[in-house]
């Protein structure tokens, strides 16, 4: 990953962190979510995001989580673009971090 990449998906984990943290998400699936690491595209225009809670969940229920993340990423993804200094917002994809 480049420096400008690795920049990005720290600046990413560190706002996506934040909305979390905020309770900006309303979803209940979503709750004590922890982003753990975001690996950017070279190009900018991908992020994969790892995540996992803070007390351990069962395979079914990591799902719902997921789910979850996915119907809030368009949500994500305009909060996150607000602080990013490029000009597309990457498109999140969300994976449980085991």
């Amino acid at each position: 990953m480049s420096e400008r990449a690795t920049r990005v998906a720290e600046q990413l984990r560190g706002d996506l962190m934040e909305v979390f943290l905020r309770g900006r998400v309303r979803d209940p699936a979503v709750k004590d979510v922890v982003v753990t690491a975001v690996r950017v595209s070279p190009d900018l225009q991908h992020a994969r995001v790892y995540v996992r809670t803070l007390e351990p969940l069962k395979p079914r229920k990591q799902d719902r989580v997921i789910e979850g993340l996915e119907r809030a990423a368009g949500f994500l993804r305009r909060e996150i673009g607000k602080n990013l200094s490029i000009r597309r917002s990457p498109e999140l994809v969300f994976y449980w971090d085991d």
